[in-house]
């Protein structure tokens, strides 16, 4: 059996630990007649147990390449050390596993029990135990698997914290002053969130918190631009986003420490990452969702020819409004001119009327009035009022005050009868 046939073989064994076993086997019959080198083995009695596991190690990682193994996930474990280990199993065999710190990190999630999946690795053997194991550089789930189950653990946390309850949601501003952005400095995503935004609203200023957002370390420098601006005080919307990509591609958007950073965010936030089909933690947790990072620049700023347009509409209504008001007021001051006016010819009728009626009363009692009636009044040439019979001296001069003007007149003698007979000759 030639190495290339070998080859391809190896790369048929992904549905069973057994027909890997049965071709480890084919290998070894073989490799005497085809010339393969042999593990060194000392030359004496026997050897030591190190020895021999040292041995069966050099002869499994010598000539087994990398191959895909297809099986259930059993207890997996994840030691302080960060190393993972588990067992795949099939319904008639298993094999113990081993993941160690490096690769580990690059599991979006634990396994769940059960779950079937395909693991890339090397076949080797623990020489400490001598057990047999596969060591592991990438686990695939079906489907999407992992993936899926990441998002789905971390999606019914923050949900259970009521972070993508849309009760949460804060409104975009209509006009801002100041545009943040948290993606690459060196990604697509930033051309054209820039490129919209100069041409709807040049006005409008930008800034940049610049993080990767692809590979190991990515979620935490996302975060931490997100936590920047937010520290910084000087933006009214904040954009975080990037372009396209697959999943591992996108996955920071994924992870707890930026869903935390955009609820704490104290502007509204906008997520934009990949395409329009693509949805993550971020656009769940953030204040809006934008397919694209450049239709979050059009959602963050208005289009600068309809403000002006609208400023337009507002300065005619405005005019009108005023001109309005002004015909309103005067229509009003005249109205109240004119009630004034006829209050005060009012009052002033009150007042004549009011007048007209004392002047009445009043010459009512005035002597005059009764000289109108036909009485007169003696006065004395000192001008005195004559009123009895005795103010009167016989043969004197007095003048009579009649309505007209006055009498002289001169008193005669009384009558000898009586003293009350006494007149006026």
């Amino acid at each position: 059996m030639s190495w290339d046939l070998f080859t391809a073989a190896a790369r048929e064994s992904l549905e069973s630990e057994s027909r890997n076993a049965e071709l480890a086997r084919q290998v070894a019959a073989k490799q005497a007649d085809a010339g393969f080198p042999t593990p060194a083995i000392p030359r004496r009695a026997s050897m030591t147990v190190s020895e021999v596991n040292a041995a069966a190690r050099e002869l499994v990682e010598g000539h087994f390449p990398a191959l895909w193994v297809a099986g259930e996930v059993s207890n997996f474990t994840r030691a302080r050390s960060r190393h993972c280990y588990f067992t795949l199993r099939d319904r008639d065999a298993q094999i113990r596993c081993v993941m160690w710190r490096d690769e580990a990190r690059r599991l979006p999630t634990q396994p769940a029990e059960g779950m079937e999946v395909k693991a890339l690795g090397r076949l080797t053997l623990y020489e400490q135990r001598g057990e047999f194991q596969l060591s592991v550089a990438e686990l695939e789930a079906k489907g999407e698997g992992l993936w899926k189950l990441a998002f789905d653990r971390l999606h019914t946390t923050l949900t259970a914290e009521g972070l993508t309850s849309p009760l949460r949601k804060r409104p975009l501003p209509a006009h801002p002053a100041c545009v943040g952005i948290v993606t690459s400095s060196a990604g697509a995503a930033l051309h054209d969130v820039v490129t919209v935004i100069r041409r709807r609203a040049p006005w409008t200023r930008i800034v940049l918190s610049a993080a990767r957002v692809q590979g190991e370390g990515a979620a935490a420098e996302v975060a931490e631009a997100i936590r920047r601006i937010g520290r910084a005080n000087c933006v009214d919307v904040l954009i975080v986003g990037r372009g396209g990509g697959s999943v591992e591609d996108l996955w920071a958007f994924n992870e707890e420490a930026v869903a935390r950073a955009i609820a704490e965010c104290p502007v509204p936030v906008i997520s934009a990452v990949g395409h329009e089909t693509d949805v993550t933690i971020a656009d769940l947790v953030a204040d809006f969702r934008a397919p694209t990072p450049s239709a979050a620049a059009e959602a963050a700023v208005p289009d600068g020819s309809r403000v002006h347009a609208d400023l337009a509409a507002l300065s005619a209504r405005l005019s009108a409004a005023v001109q309005a008001r002004v015909a309103g007021e005067r229509r009003r001051v005249e109205r109240a001119g004119d009630a004034l006016a006829f209050a005060g010819t009012e009052a002033l009728r009150r007042r004549r009327d009011a007048l007209a009626g004392a002047a009445g009363r009043l010459n009512a009692l005035s002597p005059l009035a009764a000289l109108a009636r036909g009485f007169a009044v003696p006065l004395a040439d000192d001008g005195r009022v004559l009123r009895r019979a005795g103010d009167f001296t016989p043969g004197a001069a007095f003048r009579l005050r009649v309505a007209d003007g006055t009498i002289s007149a001169i008193a005669g003698p009384l009558p000898a009868a009586t003293e009350e007979s006494r007149g006026v000759e």
